[in-house]
């Protein structure tokens, strides 16, 4: 007897033990594929953005590369004393990516049927404005346009974009932009006054135009684009000016990156070609140079005289209006040379 209840104890204790093992192996298993799949998501994510080589918390990006070192030097380009708005003239026909507007009114508060504010005989006139601040000449900040739910620097649009303002990455953290700027003239280099709609600018002719226009490009530059487009189109037919446009492809936009600019831009409203060549991504420039590597984009700029003038190379200044939260910001930047 004593036997058989031995044989049934050490049973017992064999299948505690077999029962403990798997429930331990169970356990193993499920913590394995628990680190798996937080590594999968991990790498999701990771491929979904590029944090950013100035740290996880930037929100300025390629404005990183205002340096008093580049200030200076921009600041000697300056010979001639000469200065031009880069900025175009905007009001309530000013063509825009819809369903942009702008509405003005001037008015005069508190003078209602003649009345008087001061002591004296004053007069006072204010303005009220309901207004997109992308229309015309415009700058596009690091919120702007992003893709698979990112934005630069890894932000989600689900964390910081509020119909109050952004919480990060509105375009009133970036510091006044003060550097050397260049004018790629394309329409010089393709001898014509004008690209038309749709005539795309690769990287190969970027790197002609630019060499045989003596035009250098150093990281911290801000590179703009003449093509003519603003110049034939905005008062003459200001329905093609703001339907399509010429501008670069989404390689270009690659290798433009690779420059480490502090901005891109052109005298178009919005840089990349559009209609698309086969194979491009509408608007993915944007893509390239703002979220994934903090490059700024400034858009329908009034470079006309300085093509006409031969002028490459100048003083380029901005300060853009800091209201909280922005995603673009209407600007008029001056160039100086």
């Amino acid at each position: 007897g004593s036997s058989a209840a031995s044989d049934v104890y050490k049973r017992q204790v064999l299948d505690r033990a077999n029962a403990d093992g798997w429930r331990l192996m169970m356990r193993q298993l499920l913590s394995v594929m628990l680190l798996m799949a937080a590594s999968l998501a991990f790498a999701e994510e990771t491929a979904d953005c590029e944090p950013s080589k100035w740290g996880p918390e930037d929100q300025i990006g390629a404005a990183n590369l205002v340096t008093p070192e580049r200030v200076a030097a921009a600041a000697r380009l300056v010979k001639k004393g000469q200065s031009h708005p880069l900025g175009i003239i905007i009001d309530s026909e000013t063509p825009a990516y819809p369903p942009r507007s702008l509405s003005l009114q001037v008015v005069q508060p508190g003078m209602e049927g003649g009345k008087r504010l001061f002591e004296y005989d004053g007069i006072l006139a204010d303005d009220v404005v309901q207004m997109w601040f992308g229309i015309g000449s415009q700058l596009d900040g690091l919120g702007h346009l992003g893709e698979k739910g990112y934005f630069y620097n890894c932000n989600r649009d689900a964390d910081i974009v509020n119909i109050t303002g952004l919480t990060r990455l509105g375009t009133h953290n970036m510091p006044p932009i003060v550097a050397r700027g260049v004018l790629v003239n394309i329409a010089k280099h393709r001898s014509k006054d004008f690209l038309e709609a749709g005539e795309t600018i690769g990287t190969q002719e970027i790197k002609a135009a630019a060499k045989a226009q003596g035009i250098t490009f150093e990281e911290g530059v801000v590179i703009l684009f003449y093509t003519g487009w603003t110049d034939a189109k905005f008062e003459s037919d200001p329905a093609a000016w703001g339907a399509a446009q010429p501008g670069i492809d989404n390689a270009a936009a690659e290798y433009l990156a690779s420059l480490n600019p502090i901005a891109v831009g052109a005298d178009t409203w919005g840089l990349g070609a559009i209609p698309v060549k086969k194979g491009d991504m509408t608007f993915y420039e944007h893509v390239t140079l703002l979220k994934k590597n903090g490059i700024y984009i400034v858009e329908t700029m009034n470079t006309g005289r300085l093509a006409e003038e031969g002028v490459t190379e100048f003083m380029f200044v901005l300060g853009q209006p800091r209201v909280r939260g922005t995603v673009q910001m209407i600007i008029n930047p001056v160039a100086m040379w």
